[in-house]
């Protein structure tokens, strides 16, 4: 018997509920007190096409997904034919036995049980509707797992009842009950995966990303989001607008991201905390404002949740497509932070502190995240996320609020002026409004006291630039954090990585490890600004080192090669618009060292 390691993954058409069954098969596993992680794999559209949602199970925590499944559960033919090869051998798949196409020899013939059960018949017959066949097949595979139904009905009852009322909730119950009685008579005996409760466990939340990251923009004090949806940043946005009036927060759907990003831009100009989300399309329309932000010295927010592109690309597929793009967008030369997270923890505390930085450096910082990191799920114990710490650490720079009547005062009596040169590159911002402290804002290039410089005299120029670009090596120095190492401390072979990766390559950085192979991992959050002297001494010091990142030139190599003159030995890339695994880094890094 193996207790408690298991890999399950749900299939069938867009509409067939896959998405919600998953997710609350995984809340469900959580509530007992087990670890899981949950990817999810959708067509970009609203009905037809297969989709998948796969939930990892572990005593431990869990960082990424893996290639191969113990348990599949189809709600279509489709999701066998496509998944059946994933499975281990003495596995099993879930399926309802009215199912014409499915040959149970073929499948025994590679060495898994099929376990054809009345699912549709269950549904109809116990619960009076054949939608509740999803939750017959959940129930089942908690049967054949002698996992205690108790933990899916809480969520059942949680979900249905405070939507639909508490007769759905009981029916989708009865029809559970049902299903797991006559899965577990049938096939428990069979099936070589538990999952039994932890007694005692601490308890813990279910958070993706994208939920992580609207969780740091409250805990940071956000109180402007305006954006024009786009996958994945949509459920970043809807996250926003649904905390909007508990926390006094004004959201905005833009007509297009255009207009989102000099909203946005308008609110932090007034002394608000800002941000927009988007897309590399969406992302792309917003690059002239960005130029804006950088010249008026704005501190807004941008979240980029990548996609595969170019153009529309992939829109429900994942990649890291956009690093060098974010890094060199906007016309000109100016300041800006990027940030790319790479845990649901690392969203929470990264967000927070990308408002910390822009206010602070009075610039804009993007964060990164991808589809993958936005819309997996992890567990996190409670504590993980902690609010009063970002609330104490909130730092707004030099800026002087409407209230701080008397620091208006001295400042005006000092002469204030809003780009005042000085050592830092960073002037005292005072929000617009105030009758003594009053200045102008322009894109064009400005004098201290913010009006056009309309001789655009050499001098001045000179030194606006200089102010501006100064915030970078000053931001360095103090406040970007250098990548840090996991795993082996005197490795053989370092995986760089940034953003997302930070999971697939943890895990197989462990794997490596345990089969003998000194291995660490190298995890970019902060991008730039840096100090590369500092990250070329990191480097220089590594044995061996390879990137991994999800696109196709070696992006983060690139970046790397261009601020430190240090050539990647080697790479491994994945660009076909799904996540990166253990096994694929794994099988790929041993090509590269047999090459090597």
């Amino acid at each position: 018997m193996v207790k408690n390691n298991v890999n399950i993954k749900l299939g069938g058409e867009a509409g067939q509920g896959v998405e919600s069954s998953g997710m609350g098969f995984a809340k469900a596993i959580a509530r007992a007190g087990l670890h899981i992680f949950g990817v999810q794999d959708y067509m970009s559209r609203i009905r037809g096409g297969h989709n998948w949602y796969q939930v990892r199970v572990s005593e431990r925590p869990l960082y990424s997904h893996e290639s191969q499944i113990q348990l599949l559960i189809a709600f279509d033919e489709r999701t066998i034919e496509d998944h059946l090869h994933e499975i281990v051998e003495g596995g099993a798949v879930i399926y309802d036995q009215s199912f014409k196409g499915v040959d149970d020899e073929a499948i025994k013939a590679r060495g898994v049980i099929p376990m054809p059960l009345p699912l549709l018949k269950i549904a109809e017959e116990v619960g009076g509707n054949k939608l509740m066949m999803n939750t017959a097949a959940i129930a089942a595979a908690c049967g054949v797992m002698d996992f205690e139904l108790s933990y899916p009905e809480s969520v059942i009852r949680d979900n249905f009842g405070r939507r639909k009322g508490s007769e759905i909730a009981e029916r989708n119950i009865r029809v559970a009950e049902v299903a797991c009685e006559e899965a577990r008579r049938r096939y428990a005996h069979l099936f070589e995966w538990k999952l039994e409760p932890i007694p005692n466990a601490s308890k813990r939340m279910v958070l993706n990303g994208n939920q992580a990251l609207g969780l740091g923009a409250l805990a940071a004090g956000c109180k402007f989001v305006a954006s024009y949806p786009m996958t994945p940043a949509s459920s970043l946005f809807e996250f926003m607008c649904a905390q909007a009036k508990r926390f006094g927060i004004v959201t905005r759907q833009s007509e297009d991201e255009i207009s989102g990003i000099l909203q946005c831009i308008g609110a932090a100009h007034a002394g608000v905390r800002a941000f927009a989300c988007t897309s590399g399309g969406g992302f792309s329309l917003m690059v002239e404002s960005l130029s804006l932000a950088g010249s008026t010295e704005t501190p807004v927010v941008i979240v980029l949740a990548q996609r595969p592109g170019p153009a529309t690309g992939l829109p429900t597929r994942t990649g890291q497509e956009d690093l060098l793009f974010a890094l060199h967008a906007g016309h000109g030369e100016f300041p800006r932070a990027v940030l790319t997270p790479g845990t649901i923890e690392q969203c929470f505390y990264e967000m927070a502190r990308a408002f910390n930085l822009a206010e602070k450096y009075q610039m804009p910082v993007i964060v990164f995240t991808d589809n993958f990191l936005a819309n997996s799920i992890r567990s996190i114990d409670m504590d993980a996320l902690d609010f009063s710490k970002v609330a104490l650490e909130i730092d707004r720079g030099k800026l002087i609020l409407p209230h701080e009547h008397e620091k208006i005062e001295q400042a005006v009596l000092n002469g204030y002026r809003r780009y005042e040169f000085n050592e830092d590159g960073i002037s005292l911002r005072i929000p617009p409004g105030h009758p003594k402290a009053v200045y102008s804002v322009a894109g064009e290039e400005h004098l201290p006291e913010g009006f056009i410089d309309w001789e655009e005299t050499a001098e001045n120029r000179n030194r606006m630039v200089q102010k501006r670009m100064r915030k970078l090596e000053v931001a360095a120095q103090n406040d970007m954090r250098l990548p840090k190492f996991y795993g082996h401390e005197d490795a053989d072979v370092t995986l760089v990585c940034w953003g997302s990766s930070y999971g697939p390559v943890r895990e197989a950085v462990d794997t490596l490890n345990h089969n003998g192979l000194k291995a660490n991992m190298l995890h970019f959050v902060d991008i730039h600004p840096l100090n590369w002297e500092q990250v070329a001494d990191i480097l220089e010091s590594c044995r061996s080192w390879v990137v991994v990142e999800s696109n196709f030139t070696g992006q983060l190599a690139r970046w790397i090669r261009m601020n430190t003159g240090l050539k990647a030995p080697a790479t491994i890339g994945k660009y076909d618009g799904r996540p990166l695994n253990p096994t694929y880094i794994i099988e790929h890094l041993q090509e590269v060292l047999a090459r090597v």
